[in-house]
């Protein structure tokens, strides 16, 4: 199939998983259409359309019939207006959609988003059919049952019109069993038995339902919308008249901007001038305000609250870290659990299952027994309502989406239902050493030049070697080199050797960098400098041997200081039953001394490889967590059950992580587990409800003890409930551990 123009819409309207595959199925059958995948949070459809097939008017036309609004990405569903704030606008979602054989409810004037409740569609169907059912009732009162009767009758037809008409449209486009076809089969049903004060009661309870379902998606939403809200609309770009007021989607890398005091920082940046506290708890979830200066990075999103800042921006709208953390969990939505997978694949049998049920309870009992026709075809058109399988399709995906926002908010960000699963299920938690378990800010603390060699030399030409590195180790070198007044001595063919160091030819000669094991191995380390090397090891220092070939030149030692918070992590992690280990490239001795004062296991001297077989043997025990921070990391983040990225990571380590750490805080490890948990947990808690009540209520109804009001409740009511449920874990707080831990 050719592959085409990959499209994106806006579309609004979607309350519940199955509208996305009701959406789904329909532009599906349109000729060119390929790759349809459709967003339910992120309200987001996009699609891949060969040229020369369908124009988008169709596929927007077909949308509209269905009940929703649509637009091309960035454009107000009804009158154009852009609609949402630029940063969200600017992310695409590509979303797997729903493939149950449930769909979508009724749903409501695309206008009303972003409306109260009570100004929705929803609301004026609601008070409609309600408006309608108490003039019937009180025009029952007023004259006889008969007279009554046709005055439900006609609030029945009146309030099951909306409802017919989507059915029909759904049923056009090839998917005649939808809950709106149930829903007018029943109405009309009861109607033809004469029970039509029930059937307008039924549409009634429907219509409220489906209302405080409506309400219920829109406050699942409030998460990302309001990461999306957090950054300006304006900013003040310095220029040669003066700061002007501009847009921020008109802002460019290398501009600067003013940031006054109370200002939010209207894009990624450096500081250029100015030293202020910046609160990024909007950003990361971490509440107390950072002192930033001048060289240090600011967050779009984050808020000045002391100082006057000139920022240099260095991301355009669309890049910043509110727009990627807006990317990560939409995108999340592709991942599905297991348990997301199994309830769609249940939910295909279950709906056909309760119809042919319902049947055989409507048909069986006259013909078989003689019954009374219509007490039983009474009975079957309840469990028709009962066969809508929605409240257990939404369970797993309502839960994972509060999660992934909640944890988005505390700087907690996972790729997905199945990442959230499978951390749930984590039973050990693997650490690398730098950057992660340590500040990864390591300071040079002794400096052991080889005979003939002075200190500035040795600082010198090591600078040489790892100039332009990002690795703390030789930030470090480079820091202590600048901070004696030394330049890094020239350099060219800069390579690094992933677990041993770094190579360059300094003024023209080759030099190395490397640890002490490495530089033995290369001739470039004595017996007298080894036992340096490894005295000062004992210490919990890493030690790094600067060498040409053959020719020691001398010893750097440094010591990097373990985190505030990581040995608090680790007795909460052995608290939540979980084993810990530290994999380090450093030498036994600086390895012991990190972990013995953290009360965690090692493994040292590890290459990447080697990183990589221990997590594939720790696999073997159960589910393993690798929690890394830098390039040689990536390796062992793809092989571990779950990878984490600490926020400060390299791109590499984000790329190939599971899951992120905003915060760099190792507390935050556990606290990933425990919200996994608890979304686990949830979950669990949802699929039960909906079972269980539509369990209940299917003998109920077949017994006559319930009749067709009491089965749209075990429909819509449900629904409601286990959304409601779900919404709970917008408010967990993982970091709060619980007496049991």
């Amino acid at each position: 199939m050719t592959e085409g123009t990959r499209r994106d819409w806006t579309v609004t309207g979607m309350d519940c998983a199955a509208c996305a595959t009701k959406v789904s199925r329909a532009i599906e059958r349109l000729p060119g259409v390929s790759d349809v995948k459709v967003a339910l949070m992120s309200e987001r459809l996009t699609l891949n359309l060969a040229p020369g097939t369908t124009e988008t008017g169709t596929i927007e036309d077909v949308v509209r019939k269905l009940g929703y609004g649509i637009a091309a990405n960035g454009h107000d569903p009804t009158n154009g207006v852009s609609a949402l704030p630029e940063t969200e606008v600017s992310v695409r979602a590509d979303v797997t959609d729903r493939t149950h054989q449930h769909h979508g409810h009724t749903h409501d004037d695309p206008a009303d988003r972003g409306k109260p409740w009570y100004q929705t569609g929803k609301a004026r169907l609601v008070l409609l059919t309600g408006g309608l059912l108490s003039v019937a009732w009180m025009f029952e009162l007023m004259t006889s049952p008969e007279a009554g009767h046709w005055a439900f009758l006609f609030a029945c037809l009146i309030g099951v019109a909306p409802v017919a008409k989507r059915a029909f449209e759904a049923a056009r486009m090839g998917q005649p069993f939808t809950i709106e076809s149930l829903m007018t089969i029943a109405a009309l049903g009861a109607l033809f038995i004469g029970a039509a004060e029930e059937a307008a009661l039924v549409i009634f309870l429907f219509a409220m339902g489906e209302m405080l379902e409506g309400v219920a998606a829109s406050k699942a939403r409030d998460g990302i919308r309001a990461l999306a809200a957090l950054v300006p609309k304006t900013a003040l770009l310095e220029s040669s008249a003066g700061p002007r007021q501009v847009p921020v989607e008109s802002l460019r890398i290398g501009q600067v901007v003013l940031v006054r005091p109370g200002d939010r920082v209207p894009a990624d940046g450096v500081i250029v001038d100015g030293v202020s506290g910046v609160d990024e708890s909007p950003v990361t979830g971490e509440s107390v305000p950072r002192t930033k200066k001048a060289g240090d990075e600011v967050f779009a999103g984050s808020i000045n609250a002391e100082a006057a800042l000139r920022v240099r921006v260095t991301s355009e709208a669309g890049d910043n870290t509110i727009s990627r953390i807006i990317r990560l969990v939409e995108e999340a939505e592709t991942a599905r659990a297991p348990t997301e997978r199994f309830i769609e694949r249940f939910s295909r049998w279950y709906m056909p299952l309760v119809v042919t049920i319902a049947a055989l309870v409507a048909v069986l009992p006259p013909v078989v027994a003689g019954a009374e026709w219509g007490t039983w075809i009474y009975r079957g058109l309840a469990l028709l309502l009962i066969g809508c399988p929605c409240a257990l399709v939404i369970s797993v995906p309502a839960s994972i989406a509060s999660a992934l926002s909640s944890g988005a908010r505390r700087g907690l960000l996972m790729k997905g239902g199945a990442v959230i699963e499978a951390t749930a299920k984590v039973s050990h938690v693997a650490f690398d050493k730098t950057g992660t378990l340590t500040r990864g800010k390591p300071a040079v603390t002794d400096i052991l030049p080889a005979p003939g060699t002075s200190e500035g030399d040795l600082l010198a030409i090591a600078g040489g070697v790892e100039i332009g590195s990002s690795h703390p180790l030789a930030q470090a070198i480079l820091t202590r080199l600048a901070g004696a007044g030394l330049s890094p001595q020239p350099s060219t063919d800069s390579l690094a050797l992933p677990g041993k160091g770094a190579r360059a030819r300094v003024q023209g000669v080759p030099t190395w960098v490397g640890s002490p094991r490495f530089a033995a191995e290369m001739g470039g380390l004595d017996r007298i400098a080894l036992e340096r090397a490894t005295g000062l090891e004992s210490e919990g220092k890493t030690v790094v041997a600067v060498f040409r070939a053959n020719e020691p030149l001398g010893l750097i030692a440094m010591r990097d200081e373990p985190r505030e918070d990581a040995a608090d992590a680790m007795r909460q992690l052995k608290a939540l039953g979980i084993g810990t280990t530290m994999l380090s490239g450093d030498s036994s001795r600086t390895a012991a001394a990190i972990a013995e004062g953290l009360g965690l296991d090692y493994r040292a001297e590890m290459m990447p490889e080697d990183k990589l077989i221990a997590i594939r043997d720790m696999g073997v025990r159960g589910g393993v967590m690798m929690i890394g921070d830098g390039i040689n990391d990536a390796p062992a983040l793809k092989q571990a059950s779950i990878g984490v990225a600490m926020g400060s990571g390299t791109d590499v380590a984000l790329e190939t992580a599971d899951a992120a750490i905003l915060r760099d805080r190792v507390a935050d490890v556990p606290a990933l587990i425990r919200l996994s948990r608890a979304t686990m947990a949830n979950i669990r808690q949802n699929v039960a409800l909906a079972l269980g009540l539509k369990a209940v209520f299917l003998v109920t109804s077949v017994l006559g003890i319930t009749g067709l009001w009491i089965a749209i409740l075990a429909d819509t009511g449900a629904t409601v409930l286990v959304t409601l449920n779900a919404l709970r874990l917008l408010g967990h707080d993982p970091s709060q551990q619980r007496r049991r831990d």
